[in-house]
């Protein structure tokens, strides 16, 4: 069994201080396999901003997988927003932006959904589903399929953000291509829960989508910081929502979901 865990949103330079601690202490002590950080991990993609975050990933003692989002490129600087957009990002966090981890139980593979030119919606191509398929179907049979991207392919209802252009396409393609998991945030609102599909080939098929908060914040919109634990077994996804709570000053485990696969499909 793998354990994954799911941050996003952590907005250093728009961050809580006095949480930086706590969410360190919480994450190290659930020794996860992986931590998948779903973008944003800077405020305005300043220099110092990817410092502090760099400076934050390393004290992180498992392997981490991350991908941009759309604070991660410099909204403010046109000029290198357009020109240079990743400058930063590949110097202090990956110079991989669709980078892939292995486990013997499961495939992690990050979804760059940034465009520079459409800057809050983002965007997923047909070219760049295609190339996670690709990386998807290097998966041996057996191994949990895990997509990560900043930008979620569908929205809850209690957002009124708008999914990025070709969202439904793009979601069908990844489950066609055997995607069990979409690791998401952006939105700064909590949900886990299961797509429902018709596959291609006239079958049915579905994902499970997670969306994590903001872990780090200050941007909380009504929600507490919170991150997610994902534990993967053959049949079954655990996943638990790790909540800041400002009485105890702590990160506790505030919501617990399972996710068994039942003929080839999940249910909660």
């Amino acid at each position: 069994m793998s354990r994954l865990i799911h941050l996003s949103d952590l907005h250093f330079g728009k961050d809580r201080a006095d949480l930086l601690e706590p969410l360190l202490g919480s994450v190290n002590e659930s020794r996860p396999d992986l931590v998948a950080i779903s973008g944003d991990l800077t405020q305005r993609a300043r220099e110092r901003e990817y410092r502090a975050a760099r400076a934050f990933v390393d004290r992180i003692e498992a392997p981490v997988l991350s991908v941009p989002g759309n604070h991660d490129i410099p909204v403010h600087r046109p000029a290198t927003r357009f020109l240079w957009p990743w400058r930063y990002y590949k110097r202090w966090i990956d110079s991989d932006l669709t980078p892939v981890h292995r486990r013997a139980d499961c495939l992690v593979v990050g979804v760059n959904t940034v465009d520079r030119f459409r800057w809050q919606t983002g965007r997923l191509s047909h070219s760049r589903a295609r190339r996670a398929c690709a990386a998807l179907r290097q998966a041996e049979p057996g191994m949990a399929k895990v997509i990560v991207a900043h930008h979620p392919l569908n929205h809850p209802n209690t957002t009124k953000k708008k999914p990025i252009p070709g969202a439904e396409q793009a979601l069908e393609t990844l489950i066609d291509c055997g995607a069990d998991m979409i690791l998401s945030g952006h939105l700064h609102v909590w949900h886990a829960g299961a797509f429902a599909h018709r596959a291609s080939d006239g079958g049915q098929a579905n994902a499970i989508q997670i969306h994590a908060g903001t872990s780090l914040s200050s941007r909380v919109r009504g929600e507490p910081n919170d991150y997610n634990v994902i534990d993967i077994a053959p049949e079954r996804f655990t996943i638990a929502r790790i909540s800041f709570d400002d009485a105890t000053h702590s990160f506790t485990n505030t919501e617990t979901r399972h996710f068994d696969r039942v003929s080839g499909r999940f249910l909660d």
